[in-house]
């Protein structure tokens, strides 16, 4: 080997473990950095007409495994799923409420019990009358504000849609740019690394909102499909569509065409069941919480109402009542039609005739809503009969509701016990996924940077460098010593 050609090989030793060095501090910076995977300087034997002419820097290589890559983004979308589902559950057993909760449904159908019970008592007692159909009024409101915040469920749910549809459609351009701006720069030589983080956090952005699968292509291109099978993109993105609304009553619906479904490339795409291609993800989530947890939801609530209506509107519990009129409470200040039962509970409310604030008397409670004629001041027949009715087990008449003879204390049991029921199965999924996820988070962090051994590392490029740098010492004392011959 000649003298140039050993200056020049620790020349390039000298180079390649700057860059080993360069490229390990940057590890070391970002050990903790969201997205960052480790780097590593791909080196290989620099050979020049058949001589080794030192060391030669291909690039700078990455460390990321992609099947934990695709399985910890499975697990992300996953868990994001079952939260959205676990939070909506649990905010809706809050809505119905614990019966020992001042406000909660059963805690005002106990109320109104007790003040009938009261009145029944001392029939003579306009107080005590008057807190009884205070206590009806309540139990009427009850339903409505449960009725109204699960819709407002619902609308924020649709409001969720839109937004993720947004980010999904900005995130896939965005990867879009970054799969072209990484092929210019592998062209001209140029390090892809940075770019590759980047690409990397967004594709994991949309992981959280619905469960995809990564593909390399060449030229450290990507490819992104849902777990289902709907291809994102290749090469061009595909535009999701979804057009959100101001407001949602209980009547709208995807299928009546109130509400707006999911578009994949302005073709319309299932969010439910089998033929989906989205599920897992917050946005297959929210879609279920619009379109099914919260529908089914308001039935429950709606099988509640009628379960009440139908009680106080029987002419065996109150003799004045003329056929197909209201009883104690009415439907939207009318008599209920059957086929309209969805919504009932945000309609439901007070019969006119016997609530003072709208004009009516509390004394028809205890002589009859339709009374031509006050009855005998202590006569409590009527009330006791009322009472009667509430606590009587009867078959509901809604299919919402399980076929059970039940009182309406018992119904209203019942479906606080299904929803949380479903709460609890939900959290229990909720952390299976949760564990998954913080499991392979875990994993794939374990692959990462390594501090210690990039130390070890830095020991071995400070005795490379310390190497070269003493041929190139040699080389020069040896050009010296020629020199001054």
């Amino acid at each position: 080997m000649s003298v140039t050609s050993a200056l020049n090989s620790a020349l390039s030793g000298l180079g390649a473990n700057a860059r080993q060095a360069q490229v390990l501090s940057s590890n070391v910076a970002n050990a903790t950095t969201p997205g960052y995977a480790r780097r590593e300087v791909s080196l290989s034997a620099a050979v020049l007409g058949g001589t080794g002419q030192g060391v030669m820097v291909n690039g700078v290589r990455r460390d990321v495994d992609l099947f934990l890559l695709n399985d910890r983004r499975s697990a992300q979308a996953g868990a994001s799923d079952t939260s959205t589902r676990s939070a909506f559950l649990a905010r809706l057993e809050k809505i119905v409420g614990d019966p020992e909760d001042d406000g909660s449904l059963s805690s005002r159908i106990s109320l109104l019990d007790q003040r009938l019970i009261e009145a029944a008592s001392h029939p003579e007692s306009e107080a005590r009358l008057a807190a009884a159909v205070n206590a009806a009024r309540s139990l009427a409101h009850g339903l409505n504000e449960a009725s109204d915040a699960v819709q407002l469920e619902r609308q924020r749910a649709d409001r969720a849609i839109a937004t993720q549809v947004d980010q999904l459609n900005v995130s896939l351009r965005q990867v879009r740019d970054l799969n072209s701006q990484i092929r210019s720069f592998s062209g001209s030589g140029r390090d892809v690394a940075s770019l590759l983080d980047q690409r990397q956090q967004i594709v994991d952005r949309i992981a959280d909102i619905v469960p995809i699968r990564e593909v390399p292509r060449d030229f450290d291109q990507v490819a992104l499909m849902t777990t289902g099978g709907a291809m994102l993109l290749d090469g061009m993105e595909s535009e999701f569509g979804f057009t959100a609304v101001n407001t949602i009553v209980p009547d709208m619906t995807l299928d009546s065409g109130a509400l707006s479904g999911l578009t994949l490339n302005g073709r319309p795409m299932a969010t439910s069941g089998a033929a989906s291609l989205i599920q897992g993800g917050s946005l297959a989530a929210s879609f279920a919480l619009r379109d099914d947890l919260a529908v089914t939801a308001q039935a429950k609530l709606d099988a509640l109402a009628l379960d009440l209506y139908q009680r106080f509107a029987d002419s065996g519990v109150d003799p004045t009542l003329t056929a197909g009129n209201p009883g104690l409470f009415t439907d939207g200040g009318a008599a209920f039609t059957a086929p309209d039962e969805v919504g009932l509970s945000a309609r439901i409310s007070l019969n006119a005739l016997v609530d003072p604030q709208q004009g009516g008397s509390a004394l028809r409670l205890r002589d009859g809503l339709e009374a031509a004629a006050p009855g005998p001041t202590g006569d409590a027949t009527l009330l006791l009969a009322l009472t009667g009715a509430l606590n009587t087990a009867r078959l509901p008449a809604s299919a919402a509701v399980t076929a059970t003879a039940r009182s309406l204390p018992g119904l209203a049991a019942d479906i606080l016990s299904a929803i949380s029921t479903d709460r609890l199965a939900a959290e229990s999924k909720t952390a299976f996924t949760t564990a998954r996820h913080l499991a392979l988070t875990d994993l794939e962090a374990a692959q990462g940077v390594d501090l210690d051994a990039e130390m070890q590392n830095l020991l071995v490029i400070e005795k490379n460098y310390a190497a070269n740098a003493k041929v190139i010492a040699t080389v020069d004392e040896m050009i010296s010593t020629l020199l001054g011959l």
